[in-house]
């Protein structure tokens, strides 16, 4: 049976889904056009999507809907729009952040500049919505809803992520931090897929995926930021290493650091962040990150990753429990762990 056409083993969800998503998402953007700049306007909409990513959000949709009892057919739209928001989200994100790569590569904004970056984005967001609205499926008002839900939070995230950074402010606690990642990341990360996953099905979210996955959202992204700060695993990664500190990013690693260096290291440390990008050097952000280990930032930070990890999939286990298609709920599971394990 096609993948399409219903449900499929568990075994064959990572490559068939990569493909199908992919395509589906390819399909929502424009391919050519008779005028030669909008031709390369269409071309650089699709740049983000064909670089290689995990995919992850949208096969976790499709695992979620599996396991609620829908074919994964149905989800595959659903899957493909939370892949497109993740794309023209990180067109944005790389011209707040100045970024310098993205998943391998030139940032967008880094090749084409970042006002025709910016709106390579708003059209991808157009088209995601298209891709969605002109679903006539009978989850098709739920589904709208939740991605407005999810834009909504991943927006508020992000403004924290940023003003922090543009007030100067380095006072951002371990609490802080996890309050603006459960919006910024976990959300849309965990939580949106597999209540998308449900609503697909018809049927109504467990409770408990806001809290499962706000925990496995954060030791996502904990994790995240411990791999960047390390050399040594960074082949896979495809991100610059450090590009924490050179966009002075307030993350878990940093609060700890804040809270448990001496006062001359604190300042030592803070004089090196608080700069703009341009005037920090390699041999300073070395500096940095030496201070960062002398106070176990790194390890302190991955073992609140593990904990929140173990927190998220004992209540999503609980919560797939009676799912009604054991497989799907497999799935997840699965996908849920390679999230917390990650290593690039």
């Amino acid at each position: 049976m096609a993948l399409h056409d219903g449900p499929v083993p568990v075994t064959r969800l990572p490559e068939e889904l990569d493909r199908l998503i992919q395509e589906r998402v390819l399909a929502a953007l424009p391919e050519r056009h008779d005028v030669p700049e909008l031709d390369r306007f269409s071309r650089l909409q699709r740049d983000y999507p064909e670089r290689s990513g995990k995919g992850i959000r949208g096969r976790l949709t499709v695992a979620s809907a599996l396991a609620h009892g829908a074919a994964a057919g149905e989800a595959l739209p659903v899957a493909a729009a939370l892949e497109l928001f993740q794309n023209w989200v990180l067109v944005h994100d790389d011209v707040e952040d100045d970024s310098e790569t993205r998943r391998g590569q030139p940032a967008l904004h880094r090749s084409v500049g970042a006002p025709v970056a910016i709106n390579v984005g708003d059209a991808m967001h157009v088209s995601m919505w298209r891709l969605l609205i002109e679903q006539r499926a009978a989850w098709r008002d739920a589904v709208l809803s939740e991605f407005l839900d999810t834009i909504d939070r991943t927006a508020e995230g992000q403004h924290l992520d940023l003003a922090w950074v543009a007030t100067g402010r380095f006072d951002v606690s371990e609490a802080d931090y996890l309050a603006m990642v459960e919006r910024k990341t976990a959300y849309y990360t965990v939580v949106a897929p597999l209540r998308l996953g449900a609503l697909v099905a018809g049927a109504v979210p467990d409770r408990r995926f806001r809290a499962a996955g706000r925990a496995l959202g954060a030791a996502f992204q904990i994790r995240d930021d411990v791999l960047n700060l390390l050399p040594d695993e960074h082949g896979g990664y495809g991100k610059e290493f450090a590009g924490d500190l050179y966009e002075g990013k307030r993350t878990l690693v940093l609060a700890h650091a804040f809270e448990v260096l001496d006062e001359d290291d604190g300042d030592r440390l803070r004089a090196l962040l608080d700069r703009p990008r341009i005037a920090k050097s390699e041999a300073e952000m070395n500096e940095a990150l030496s201070l960062l280990r002398r106070a176990g930032a790194l390890e302190h930070a991955q073992a609140i990753a593990e904990a929140k990890a173990d927190e998220g999939r004992s209540l999503l286990r609980e919560a797939l429990s009676t799912a009604a298609d054991a497989d799907g709920a497999n799935a997840v599971i699965a996908l849920v762990e390679s999230l917390a394990a990650r290593r690039s």
